[in-house]
C-alpha cells in the first residue's frame, strides 16, 4: 500500500507508518478508509502462557493499534477478527469506541454457514455429496449435521456450521476432521494441562456470560479459552439464573480433542492405542464387547508405567477418551436417584452401565450396579442395556477382571 500511496521518510514505526497511511489514502482518494483486521489475537496467542513475553507483545500490539483513535477522521470502518477476546485495556486502550459483536443477535450468523444456506444457497452441493458418498440426501444431511453443526455464539442462534470444513468435505466428496487437522491445538494442550482440566470436564459446564467471556489475559480457568477457540458452545441458556449451558458442538471436535488429549495417556503409543480403538468399535458395533476389553486389557498393558495411575480417576479418565473416540454418546458421574453411574456409553444398538473399581473385583463393581438399581434410571431410552463391571489392576495397570450382563 506504501508502494501505491507513498511513503514519508520520517515514517519508521509501524504505528506512525500505519496512520500516515491511513491519510494518504483518505485524502488521495477523497474517501474515508475501511480497516479489516483478521486474527488480531495470533502473535498474542503464541505467548499467552508467558508470563515474560506476554506483556511484552501486548505493548507491540498496543502501539500497532494506538493510531486508529487519532485517525477517526479518516476511517470509514473497522473491523477485527479473532479467536481470542483480549480486554480493552490491554491492547485497545485508547480505541473506546469499539464494540464487540460477539454474542450480539443481529450478527448470530455471521462467522460461520447456517443451515438455512446452506439447504438454499448450497443445495446442490449436497446432493453431489449425497451421490459421491452413496448415501440419500437424508442421510448426508444427518452426518453433516452430526460432523460439523451444532455452534451457537448467542442465545437463541440458527445452527451454525464449520465453513472450513462444511466445504473441504463438499470438495472432497467425503468427511474428514478438516478443522481440527489443520492445526494441532498446543496451546490449548498446555492450557488444559496448566489448570489441571480431565477430559470428562471440557464439556457439559455451566456459566454466567462474563465467565466465558472473559478477556484472555485474565481468566482463571479454561473456560473463556474453550468457548472462544471453538471447543465449546453454547448449547442452552435459562433466563432465570442467566446461566448458558456450553458443551463440545459436534462429533469432528470431540474425536479431534479426544485425539489430542491421548498422548498424556499413551506417550509413544498413540499410534497403537488409535488402531486398538478401531479395533474396539468395531467389537462394540459387531456386540462382542467381552473380546473388546480382553483387546483394550492387552493393549493397556503394553504401556510403560507412568506416574498417578493408583487412583480410580485416571482409568475413568482414560475410558472417557478412549469411548470418546468411538464416536459414541459417552457421560462419566451420571446422576440416579440412587448414586452416580462412573460410565454411561451409548451405541446405536446398545446403553452400557458401566462400574470402574480399582484393586478389587468385577464382581463387587457389578454388586454396586445391581444394589443401587443403576439400569432404572435408564429405563426409558429405548435401547438394549448392558450392565458392566470392570476392576483395573494398579499393579499391572491395565483392566483386571470384568464382568458383562444383559438387561432382559
Amino acid at each position: 500500500y506504501e508502494e501505491t500511496y507513498g511513503k514519508v521518510n520520517e515514517e519508521v514505526t509501524l504505528n506512525d507508518r500505519f496512520s500516515g497511511l491511513i491519510r494518504r489514502v483518505c485524502h488521495q482518494t477523497g474517501r474515508q478508509v475501511v480497516v479489516l483486521i483478521d486474527e488480531y489475537d495470533a502473535p498474542l496467542l503464541d505467548v499467552v502462557h508467558e508470563e515474560k513475553n506476554l506483556p511484552v507483545l501486548r505493548d507491540v500490539m498496543r502501539n500497532f493499534y494506538s493510531p486508529l483513535k487519532a485517525c477517526d477522521p479518516y476511517l470509514r470502518f473497522v473491523f477485527l477478527t479473532g479467536i481470542t477476546k483480549f480486554s480493552q485495556l490491554s491492547i485497545f486502550s485508547e480505541l473506546n469506541n469499539i464494540k464487540n459483536i460477539s454474542m450480539d443477535g443481529p450478527y448470530a450468523a455471521i462467522c460461520g454457514i447456517s443451515e438455512e444456506e446452506m439447504l438454499t444457497q448450497m443445495d446442490n452441493d449436497v446432493d453431489i455429496l449425497a451421490a459421491r458418498m452413496g448415501l440419500t440426501r437424508d442421510e448426508v444431511l444427518a452426518k453433516l449435521k452430526d460432523n460439523y453443526d451444532g455452534y451457537h455464539f448467542t442465545w437463541p442462534s440458527p445452527d451454525i456450521y464449520n465453513p472450513f470444513s462444511l466445504l473441504n468435505a463438499f470438495a472432497d466428496g467425503k468427511m474428514n476432521s478438516y478443522w481440527f487437522g489443520s492445526g494441532t491445538p498446543t496451546y490449548l494442550i498446555e492450557m488444559l494441562n496448566k489448570y489441571h482440566v480431565i477430559p470428562q470436564q471440557i464439556g457439559d459446564r455451566k456459566a454466567l456470560a462474563e465467565s466465558f467471556d472473559a478477556p484472555t489475559e485474565r481468566i482463571t480457568n479454561i473456560t473463556p479459552l474453550l468457548y472462544q477457540s471453538g471447543y465449546i458452545t453454547i448449547k442452552d441458556y435459562s433466563p432465570i439464573t442467566n446461566l448458558y449451558l456450553l458443551d463440545i458442538p459436534n462429533k469432528e471436535v470431540r474425536l479431534g480433542l479426544m485425539k489430542s488429549l491421548l498422548p498424556s495417556y499413551l506417550h509413544q503409543y498413540t499410534m497403537d492405542g488409535l488402531t486398538t480403538v478401531a479395533l474396539l468399535y468395531e467389537a462394540i458395533y459387531e456386540k462382542r464387547l467381552d473380546d473388546g476389553l480382553r483387546l483394550l486389557q492387552t493393549f493397556l498393558s503394553t504401556i510403560p508405567y507412568c506416574d498417578n495411575t493408583d487412583y480410580e480417576g485416571h482409568y475413568q479418565s482414560l475410558l472417557y477418551t478412549i469411548f470418546s473416540l468411538l464416536g459414541m454418546y459417552v457421560d462419566v458421574e451420571v446422576r440416579t436417584p440412587r448414586g452416580r453411574v462412573d460410565v454411561v456409553m451409548r451405541s446405536l444398538s446398545a446403553l452400557y452401565v458401566i462400574e470402574l473399581k480399582l484393586d478389587k473385583s468385577a464382581d463387587a463393581a457389578m454388586d454396586q450396579i445391581n444394589l443401587k438399581n443403576y439400569p432404572e434410571r435408564f429405563a426409558l431410552c429405548g435401547l438394549p442395556m448392558v450392565k458392566v463391571g470392570i476392576n483395573f489392576d494398579s499393579e499391572r495397570r491395565t483392566l483386571g477382571d470384568w464382568k458383562i450382563e444383559i438387561v432382559h
